[in-house]
């Protein structure tokens, strides 16, 4: 398909304030595209994009539109939008928010995409980060805000851009990169893929949509499967020392956050101490760094950037203390995402640990409900929500009853303001509130935080 950011210069985003719109409308806006858009909501982001002198109109009408030449929508825009309904009468070619990614992404010569069940967002991150204090100059669109750059967009001066890869609907497969990381394969979204063998095709065909690297986890079977026999270039990361890249010499105190030697084919490239907790962000710094130094970044940066990387937007974010309680939020709602946040929760010696979940899909609870179970008996406490539907119906017929059933003692609300009563109310001091999930949990603990500060 030919790139209409060849042929085109003012372009319209309808639901421009999407975390995924936003770091486009303003790549697109610095490359010197004209670039309008419209939201129904006011939020950050939105007030981000207006900084930037971009026209935004509040609510969607057929005269938004102007004169685009080009309309960029979200997935979670309805085929009767009205901006989309003017622009199809007037023949103005309309294009879903991963055609555009792609679109965009092409225009850059070096696209290194992380793609993965699971640590994309902080990979990404991890990676950007790298290239930054290495002095690469890279463009990134980022899944949640880099502390760095306070933001999940940079326009860099390079030929680089680094970016996400998500699988869903396998929207991922609009891209052509130079670099693919594939961090692990899972099932998840079976929704749409049905089956894992399904999920393993797809990351098939994006590691051959792959021109020049692939960077792949070989402790992940699924991955594995899914790089075999490809005539491309494959650089391995993990645990053992069979890997490319790999970790020696892990401080064997107890600690939530690894402190190892980065090790490539048997020699030292320096010592890394990570200021993010957990395993999985270990396997997450290795696939960073084996893709930045196969890149030709010097090692010394690479460590120095990783022990410097503090995390990211509602990964594990720590969002205060107060009255001796900490409140903490994470994007986690997958079991195995769960199961690492949770065990590194649990290891970094808080008196208890109350987890607040909030179920994300029909489908995804239903499917793995017993995984879910298992997961969410780690914490001391458990309290959840009702099952947030996003784009399903219940067809399932399941409830968040069902899985509190597998749980002993954990307890299920309705809203926001009951379980911050009700956790406020039982964590004491030298405990560990922790909201999970991948919907809006992040405003129950804005919620707790702001209950805790009104009573200061």
């Amino acid at each position: 398909m030919d790139n209409i950011l060849d042929s085109v210069k003012r372009l319209h985003f309808v639901g421009i304030g999407g975390s995924g719109m936003c770091p486009m409308a303003e790549l697109l806006m610095n490359k010197g595209y004209e670039i309008s858009g419209s939201d129904m909501n006011e939020s950050d982001t939105l007030d981000r994009v207006k900084d930037w002198g971009i026209p935004v109109f509040m609510g969607h009408s057929a005269g938004n539109i102007g004169d685009a030449e080009a309309v960029v929508y979200t997935a979670a825009c309805r085929a009767d939008n009205p901006e989309l309904v003017a622009a199809r009468e007037r023949g103005v070619p309309t294009l879903e928010r991963s055609v555009m990614l792609g679109m965009l992404t092409a225009k850059y010569p070096r696209l290194l995409a992380v793609s993965g069940t699971h640590g994309k967002t902080t990979t990404t991150s991890m990676l950007t980060q790298i290239f930054i204090e290495a002095g690469a100059d890279p463009s990134a669109i980022i899944g949640g805000k880099l502390p760095l750059i306070n933001s999940n967009c940079r326009v860099g001066g390079s030929d680089t851009i680094i970016c996400e890869a998500c699988e869903y609907v396998d929207t991922f497969l609009q891209l052509h990169p130079a670099v693919s990381l594939l961090l692990n394969i899972e099932p998840d979204h079976l929704d749409y893929f049905k089956t894992l063998e399904n999920i393993v095709k797809s990351f098939r065909q994006f590691a051959m949509q792959t021109d020049r690297l692939l960077v792949v986890n070989a402790g992940n079977e699924s991955v594995m499967k899914a790089v075999a026999g490809l005539n491309k270039e494959i650089v391995t990361f993990g645990l053992k020392e069979g890997c490319d890249y790999y970790p020696a010499e892990l401080n064997e105190e107890p600690s939530a956050c690894e402190d190892f030697t980065l090790m490539h084919r048997g020699r030292a490239l320096g010592r890394v101490n990570l200021a993010v907790p957990g395993r999985h962000n270990m396997l997450n710094a290795l696939a960073a760094a084996a893709a930045a130094h196969s890149l030709g970044i010097e090692a010394e940066k690479i460590c120095s950037a990783l022990e410097h990387f503090g995390g990211v937007h509602r990964r594990f974010e720590i969002l205060g203390q107060f009255e001796g309680v900490t409140v903490a939020d994470d994007f986690a709602h997958h079991p195995t995402e769960l199961t690492a946040v949770l065990s590194s929760a649990m290891r970094m010696g808080y008196r208890q640990v109350w987890a607040v979940f909030q179920p994300h899909t029909y489908s995804r609870t239903y499917t793995f409900l017993n995984d879910f179970a298992k997961a969410l008996s780690l914490p001391d406490h458990l309290v959840m929500t009702e099952i947030l539907a996003v784009r399903e119906e219940n067809i399932y017929g399941i409830q968040t009853s069902d899985l509190a059933a597998k749980v002993p003692g954990s307890v299920w609300f309705q809203s926001f303001e009951e379980i911050a009563g009700y956790v406020m109310k039982e964590a004491q001091a030298g405990d560990l509130i922790l909201t999970l999930g991948g919907g809006d949990i992040y405003k129950c603990a804005n919620l707790i935080v702001e209950r805790y500060q009104a009573k200061k």
